[in-house]
C-alpha cells in the first residue's frame, strides 16, 4: 500500500505534514532534516523542489527557494540525495514543485525515478486538472505516484467535488486566498470555510495548510480536518538554526503540544 493511504488508513485525526526547501539552508541538508523530522514525529514530510517563480509561495518559502537554487540544488541532485531515503526513513514523502522543472527532467523519467526513490505523492500546484487527468494520470498511477490537489475559500462546490472524486489520498485545503505564510490564529471567515467542506461529506480526508505556524493554528486545523500542513514557520526556524536536531525536535514538540 502506498505510505500515504496507509498512513491515513491508521491515523484519522492530528497529522503534521511539514514542507522544507530541498537543498536549504545547506545543499546537503536534504536528508538530515528528513531524518530529524521522523525521529522528532512528523507524520509526512513534504519536500519543495526549488524553482525560480513558485506563484503559489510566500516570501520566506520564496527566499528558501532562491538560495537552494544558488546553493546548485536541482532535480537531479535531489534525487541523488533521496537515493538513501528509504535505508534510513519510512515516513511518506511528497515532492511539492512546479511543472516547468518536471518537463526539463522529462515526465516519465521523474515518476520512474521518484518511484525508485521512494517519493509517495506529488503536489504540483500549477498543474491543470484537465491537464492531469489526459496526460499525467497514467504516469502517475502507473509508478504509483498519489496527486494532491488543492482547493481554497473561492474554490466551489461543484470544483472541490469533482476534485474529491479524482483524489486516492487527500485533499490540500489552502486556508485563504493568498500565499503561504504563518499567521498567529485563524479567523472566523477561514473557520466558516473549514465548516463549509466538512458538511459536504467528502471521501477523501483533508489537510490544512497556509497560516499554520504554533499550536493554536495546528489545533484549529485538526479539529476541522484530519491535519495539518506547515511550512513557513519551520523554514524559519531552519533560517535560524544553529543545532538542526535540537530545533526540529523542539519545533515539532512546540506544534504538536507533547
Amino acid at each position: 500500500m502506498n505510505r500515504i493511504n496507509k498512513l491515513f488508513q491508521e491515523k484519522t485525526k492530528d497529522i503534521l505534514s511539514v514542507y522544507y526547501t530541498a537543498g536549504y539552508p545547506n545543499l546537503g541538508d536534504t536528508m538530515t532534516i528528513a531524518n530529524h523530522l521522523e525521529e522528532a514525529g512528523a507524520d509526512m514530510i513534504e519536500i519543495g523542489i526549488p524553482f525560480s517563480d513558485p506563484v503559489a509561495d510566500g516570501p520566506t518559502i520564496q527566499e528558501s527557494n532562491t538560495i537552494a537554487l544558488n546553493n546548485g540544488m536541482t532535480l537531479k541532485v535531489l534525487f541523488d540525495q533521496l537515493g538513501e531515503l528509504r535505508q534510513t526513513n519510512s515516513t511518506p514523502v511528497i515532492l511539492m514543485g512546479y511543472v516547468n522543472p518536471i518537463l526539463q527532467y522529462g515526465l516519465e523519467a521523474f515518476c520512474k525515478t521518484c518511484q525508485q526513490v521512494g517519493v509517495d505523492g506529488l503536489i504540483i500546484p500549477d498543474l491543470p486538472m484537465a491537464e492531469y487527468l489526459n496526460t499525467y494520470r497514467e504516469l502517475f498511477e502507473a509508478y504509483d505516484l498519489r496527486n494532491v490537489f488543492l482547493i481554497s475559500p473561492q474554490t466551489s462546490d461543484e470544483r472541490i467535488t469533482e476534485i474529491d472524486t479524482h483524489t486516492d489520498s487527500f485533499i490540500y485545503m489552502v486556508s485563504s486566498a493568498g500565499t503561504t505564510g504563518a499567521k498567529d490564529i485563524f479567523e472566523e471567515k477561514q473557520l466558516n470555510y473549514f465548516k463549509r467542506i466538512n458538511s459536504m461529506d467528502l471521501k477523501n480526508p483533508r489537510l490544512i495548510g497556509f497560516g499554520i505556524s504554533n499550536n493554536t493554528t495546528f489545533q484549529q486545523a485538526t479539529e476541522n480536518a484530519q491535519g495539518a500542513i506547515i511550512g513557513s514557520a519551520f523554514i524559519k526556524t531552519l533560517t535560524d538554526s544553529k543545532d538542526l536536531k535540537l530545533d526540529i525536535h523542539q519545533f515539532v514538540k512546540k506544534i504538536k503540544n507533547n
